[in-house]
């Protein structure tokens, strides 16, 4: 009996949110792909499912990816980094066993699939081993600077880009040697981000944006800014350059 030739398997970005910044290339693919596996929380679908949920194929096979923990455990914590670990390898293998019965796999993913991505975690896995095509999407970030009509880097600025998640010590020192920075994963971290920001200086100039690109979006400055929680796709953005 002959074995099928394994399938494809695509690293998909569907870009920040906005259905209309899903690029032809990733529109293509999912127009022809035999199975599309995406990420989520438990009891609630994935935003990068939901940004092309129009476009889905009702004859592709779904394959949800469903996260065993999020917020629930430090992420520093044995326990978390035990389950995250699992739960990447069972994803790697519900994956593979598409692939090797010869279908085409595309895996969602927010933004691009490999800045920031849990798509990653699956390639370092498979893309070895099977037929790999990333196919880049348009990060979070530039929706938000581009939302927020603010030019961040120019000529010799250096652009930074840092997780929320560092401690604020290190945060106040990655922000005093860059002209423009970009502070993603916000969410419970921005009053450490704020106070990393006053303490070196750079609050006046720090601009918050809310779910860049997506319905009930939000710009402002960062200081009119209260410290509750700020929703998962939130960036702080503190422009570098100072030209006219």
């Amino acid at each position: 009996m002959t074995m099928p030739a394994s399938g494809r398997l695509y690293g998909l970005g569907t870009g920040p949110g906005d259905p209309e910044l899903l690029t032809l290339k990733a529109a293509r693919i999912l127009d022809s792909v035999d199975v599309v596996a995406h990420f989520a929380k438990r009891g609630a679908p994935g935003n990068a499912r939901r940004t092309v949920a129009a476009r889905l194929r009702p004859q592709a096979i779904e394959l949800p990816l469903i996260y065993p923990v999020t917020t629930e455990l430090p992420r520093h914590s044995a326990g978390y980094r035990t389950q995250i670990e699992e739960f990447y390898a069972a994803s790697a293998a519900a994956v593979a066993a598409h692939l090797d019965a010869g279908r085409s796999v595309a895996v969602l993913s927010e933004g691009d699939p490999l800045f920031y991505g849990s798509y990653m975690h699956l390639h370092v896995r498979l893309a070895p081993h099977y037929p790999t095509e990333v196919v880049p999407g348009v990060t979070g970030m530039s929706a938000c600077w581009s939302m927020a009509g603010t030019p961040v880097a120019q000529g010799d600025d250096v652009l930074m880009v840092l997780p929320g998640m560092l401690d604020e010590p290190e945060l106040r020192r990655r922000l005093a040697s860059a002209e423009a920075v970009v502070i993603m994963k916000v969410g419970r971290n921005l009053p450490r981000i704020r106070a990393a920001l006053a303490a070196t200086g750079r609050l006046d100039g720090a601009i918050y944006v809310e779910r860049g690109s997506m319905d009930a979006a939000a710009v402002l400055p960062l200081a009119a800014r209260d410290d509750a929680p700020a929703p998962y796709f939130s960036i702080v953005l503190v422009p570098g350059w100072a030209g006219a």
